[in-house]
């Protein structure tokens, strides 16, 4: 029976931990900071929930079925499965997450040294996609490229900004925005739906089991045990790495105006603390956690497309990547715009996916559960998806009647009767078959 060395679990940690660490990941919590102030914990504890809870529950119920999201949609249907993985996909891979991390890295980490240009954009995405090509060709070395070369220098870079960010902070913490006054905890969970991580795990779930593979594990459990490992090692990163963000952000203010986005307050506080040599350090950390996120996403859906339809992993890789280099020469602004209505509609899918795959192997009927309960997931997302584009009021009287409608979370208390609904129907139907 083989196993992993001790090392080698820990590179794994690694590299899951650098699959999560984007460009999102590292400016989302200095903007919610800001805006918390002196509610930053509170804010914190709720970006922690669906930035690293839900994502580190996403990696074990892919674990315990198998490691792909199409072992977790099983119970939908074969069809209904396989249209919803080839949506999660296409929008944390080629659509928007992806080329998203070239633009953000090259906005933030790139364009304070070089400047900003079309020309700039189109040389910076060709090198970076041709060095997310060489990786994402190599699947069977992920560990080596990504978990012992990239992340020690990512982690390094991180560790510096965190330990001035928290000992040495750029002023006192400021005051909280409205709504972080109001309900700093669902700001928060609001925040951790932004860095996509949920969806994200659905698709890196099958990297990390294929890298344990590629180790010449082969045990079932065993592979399902190190992918808990791995991901554990990860939150915790992740959960460090947040909360050394928030720090700095909240204690930013001084450095930037009011709703400042993340990116501006870290070029701000490393100006500040490190000056040149603080930018220099602000464009490794960027490009790195950028690279590494998108080496993963395009190696995930190779391993995906290759897998369900006729075509080579070779062929998708190259495929997607030549795509991403594309789409993201249109620049982060539309990219963004239309990626948010999106994200709106399939975070509610996802969350009600995972959630409900944790506990499916306990069910003798799971399809008779899940199925009912991610039709009203669906609904209420492609609702909120069409508001968050425009196409839909947001105050419509019944609507804004939902509990939680207007934090975006309309579609909670709806999935959660649904599901006390459909456990009550099959414990009927279940108890009457028992007594027949």
């Amino acid at each position: 029976m083989k196993t992993l060395s001790p090392a080698n679990i820990l590179a794994l940690g690694f590299m899951t931990f650098a699959l999560f660490l984007g460009a999102g990941n590292i400016i989302f919590p200095p903007s919610a900071g800001l805006s918390a102030g002196e509610n930053m914990w509170p804010t914190a504890l709720g970006f922690l929930l669906t930035a690293v809870g839900l994502p580190l529950l996403t990696l074990v119920a892919l674990a315990r079925v198998g490691g792909g999201i199409q072992d977790l949609t099983a119970p939908l249907g074969r069809l209904p499965g396989l249209v919803l993985a080839v949506l999660v996909y296409l929008a944390i891979g080629p659509l928007f997450a992806t080329p998203r991390t070239a633009v953000v890295s090259y906005e933030v980490g790139v364009v304070g040294l070089v400047g900003e240009s079309w020309q700039t954009l189109l040389v910076y995405s060709l090198l970076y996609f041709a060095v997310v090509l060489f990786l994402a060709l190599r699947p069977g070395r992920l560990v080596d490229n990504v978990g012992k070369l990239i992340t020690p220098v990512l982690l390094l870079a991180l560790v510096t900004l965190g330990i001035a960010a928290v000992l040495f902070p750029a002023g006192e913490v400021g005051e909280a925005a409205t709504a972080y006054k109001q309900s700093p905890v669902v700001e928060g969970i609001l925040q951790g739906y932004l860095t996509m991580d949920a969806l994200g795990a659905l698709v890196f779930g099958v990297v990390i089991t294929r890298a344990i593979r590629d180790r010449q594990v082969q045990e079932t459990h065993i592979v399902t045990r190190y992918t808990i490992i791995a991901s554990v090692i990860a939150a915790i990163g992740l959960a460090l790495v947040y909360l050394a963000l928030f720090q700095l952000g909240s204690t930013s203010s001084s450095l930037v105006g009011e709703g400042a986005n993340g990116g501006q307050i870290l070029a701000a506080f490393v100006q500040y603390r490190f000056g040149t040599a603080g930018s220099l350090l602000l464009a490794v950390v960027i490009t790195l956690a950028c690279l590494t996120t998108a080496v993963g996403l395009i190696s995930a859906c190779g391993a995906f497309f290759s897998r369900e339809f006729p075509v080579s992993y070779t062929q998708v890789v190259w495929v997607f990547t030549i795509f991403c280099m594309a789409v993201s020469n249109q620049g982060l602004d539309s990219l963004i715009r239309i990626s948010v209505p999106v994200l709106v509609g399939l975070y509610p899918l996802a969350i009600v996916l995972v959630c409900l795959g944790l506990f499916s192997s306990s069910l003798a009927r799971p399809q008779n559960i899940m199925r009912p309960v991610m039709l009203v997931a669906l609904v209420f997302g492609i609702m909120d998806g069409l508001k968050a584009a425009g196409f839909m009021a947001r105050d419509t009287v019944w609507m804004s009647a939902m509990p939680f409608s207007s934090q975006g979370l309309g579609w909670l208390v709806p999935a959660i009767l649904m599901l006390a609904a459909a456990l009550l129907v099959e414990h009927l139907r279940y108890g009457r078959v028992q007594r027949a």
